[in-house]
């Protein structure tokens, strides 16, 4: 009786075993890629599924979004300008047969990918497209490692560059050509604004020559503005053309017809 009951428990572990050992769980995220007697034979999930043990074999892939960093890369620009640039990929697998079949580590073989093409690009590219279009250096680096990575099942969705740094000289010369740029943005407004003034100020000069009584007008709108200053000084002002007038009176001196007769009226 006893050797009858052990042999139901041992015959009872072996079916629990062989069970457990024949359920699989896949995620909704993951994939199960089956292996026949080292045969592929498919990937399946996402759900509750059953291998045949021994026979059969079973390896996940997350079809999740991998964020992988980018070291920092040192490399020379096509205008011969050292710079080290580090950066960012996203990517994920739509194809998990190609993934496990095609490359020992997708994760890995996609950013050493990324690091080379990298380095290719840059070298390919100037200083200033790398500072000023650096959209542009993105869609060429994720166009590239994509059509690298294809062949393993792993998609390339997005490439950045994050960081550039420049030698501490070009910083310093790219510093003062920006404070040259400024000053002389900053001369041209001003000059600008003088020469508007200036046009501005001879169009009101033209109608106060032509109208007289708006000259008188002003004149007297100045002295209200003098008054209603807190100054013990009284500044009248007076129009040009009176001064003028009176410099050509007493300044200017007399003509020789003048001058004759007044000798005649003096000899008189």
């Amino acid at each position: 009786m006893l050797d009858f009951l052990l042999f139901w428990g041992v015959l009872i572990a072996l079916a629990i075993m062989f069970l457990s050992s024949a359920i699989r769980i896949v995620q909704e995220y993951e994939r199960g890629v089956i292996f026949r007697l080292g045969r592929f034979v498919g990937a399946r999930g996402p759900g509750l599924f059953f291998i045949i043990p021994i026979i059969e074999r079973m390896e996940k892939v997350d079809l999740r979004v991998i964020t992988a960093d980018v070291p920092t890369q040192e490399a020379i620009t096509r205008d011969n300008v050292t710079v080290k640039v580090n950066a960012v990929i996203y990517f994920r697998v739509v194809d998990p047969g190609n993934a496990v079949l095609k490359v020992v580590d997708h994760i890995r073989a996609t950013s050493q990918l990324a690091q080379t093409t990298l380095r290719s690009v840059l070298g390919q590219s100037e200083l200033d497209e790398l500072l000023a279009q650096r959209d542009q250096i993105n869609q060429r680096l994720q166009k590239i490692i994509d059509e690298g990575t294809e062949p393993w099942g792993v998609k390339v969705t997005l490439v950045e560059v994050r960081d550039v740094e420049l030698p501490q000289g070009l910083q310093r010369a790219m510093a003062a050509q920006a404070a040259a740029e400024r000053e002389r943005r900053a001369k041209i407004i001003h000059a600008d604004g003088e020469y508007q003034a200036s046009r501005k100020l001879a169009e009101a000069a033209a109608i106060l020559g032509q109208h007289p009584a708006a000259m008188q007008l002003r004149y007297l709108q100045t002295l209200t503005e003098i008054a209603g200053e807190k100054s013990n000084t009284v500044v009248f002002p007076v129009p040009v053309e009176l001064m003028r007038t009176l410099m050509e009176r007493f300044l200017t001196p007399p003509k020789a017809d003048e001058t004759a007769k007044a000798d005649e009226t003096a000899n008189k």
